[in-house]
């Protein structure tokens, strides 16, 4: 994917790099993520200190093969290549990397749905407030 650049309200453009290294998923994988229908988002804020410019935003695809064939999978990343190309300009922030992680719904979900669940996906994981515990979160009682 070509880097992509977007005049952002800061007047500092927003460039979309390609998440390459093992490392990289791996962290992405312990921070914030968002499950919906077409896609699961994970998004994790880079520390100052990496060494990734701050007015970068970098994305990764991966599908797992429980979705599919290689073709399968293939064609899901390049669905999610697509919607991220429109969408993370505007909508991805400074300074994050981003990961698109495909589901069996994927190959089968109308774009413009895809589209939404990215942009759902993306409010969620920026929203400032943490998801409130569920009802059985929390320590267990020890058993009697």
């Amino acid at each position: 994917m070509e880097r992509l650049t977007v005049e952002r309200p800061d007047h500092l453009p927003l460039i979309i790099d390609r998440l390459r290294v093992r490392r990289d998923f791996l962290s992405a994988a312990k921070a914030r993520k968002w499950a919906v229908p077409g896609l699961v988002l994970q998004a994790r804020q880079r520390r100052a200190h990496e060494a990734v410019p701050a007015n970068h935003a970098r994305v990764g695809f991966t599908v797992t093969k429980k979705v599919g064939k290689s073709h399968v999978r293939n064609r899901v990343k390049r669905r999610l290549r697509a919607i991220a190309a429109e969408l993370l300009p505007q909508s991805g922030l400074k300074g994050y990397d981003y990961v698109l992680i495909g589901r069996e719904g994927s190959i089968t979900r109308p774009f413009p749905d895809l589209k939404a669940d990215l942009l759902a996906a993306l409010t969620k994981v920026h929203s400032s407030s943490p998801k409130s515990p569920s009802k059985g979160s929390g320590p267990r009682p020890a058993p009697m």
